[in-house]
């Protein structure tokens, strides 16, 4: 018995410790300088045609990174609604034919968590690659914003997963509370 209990404990802390390898978890001490990279990041924010997008996707990330499935499809669906409004006439040609490359994969993953409320597992794989889409609209039109590429190294049985996020802090929304801070941030998007 104790050399299971032994063995669980080991595989335990070898799956976090795998997880964390290039965590930007803050410690204690960095806590000030996370409030002012946050406080900073909002401070740039600028409208771009695709802000509210944006918007709606940060809002869905938290809310998966909380666990939080019925707040992931008010996201979601807010998601659409921004995608249906979105007036391209300010954009380039080549801004234009970005968007029209991404946004029925986009919409309908949008969609699909919408619709799926009690099913955040669902919500979770749309949102893998939703998040693939969205960076390519962030990377060809802009956000307004700084914004940060993560990467979760433990999602989808180890395959890994992407996301866009706001802060330079990790808070994963695959796999949510259960390992709030595994990832590290990719890239940092001006």
């Amino acid at each position: 018995m104790k050399t299971i209990f032994s063995s669980l404990v080991i595989l335990a802390a070898l799956s976090f410790a795998g997880c964390n390898s290039g965590s930007n978890a803050p410690s204690a001490s960095d806590s000030t300088q996370t409030k002012s990279s946050t406080d900073t990041t909002k401070a740039k924010t600028a409208a771009t045609p695709i802000s509210a997008i944006v918007g709606h996707y940060l809002h869905l990330k938290n809310a998966l990174a909380n666990d939080d499935g019925n707040d992931a499809a008010v996201a979601g669906k807010a998601m659409v609604e921004a995608m249906d409004k979105l007036d391209t006439s300010s954009l380039t040609s080549e801004q234009k034919k970005a968007y029209r490359d991404v946004a029925d994969d986009a919409r309908e993953n949008a969609e699909h968590i919408g619709a799926n409320a009690g099913k955040i597992a669902h919500q979770r794989e749309h949102f893998d690659m939703l998040s693939k889409d969205l960076y390519d609209l962030v990377k060809k039109i802009g956000a307004g914003q700084t914004l940060y590429q993560d990467y979760c190294p433990m999602y989808n049985n180890s395959k890994g997963a992407t996301w866009i996020s706001e802060t330079k802090d990790i808070k994963n929304p695959y796999l949510g509370k259960e390992m709030d801070t595994c990832g590290s941030v990719k890239e940092e998007i001006k």
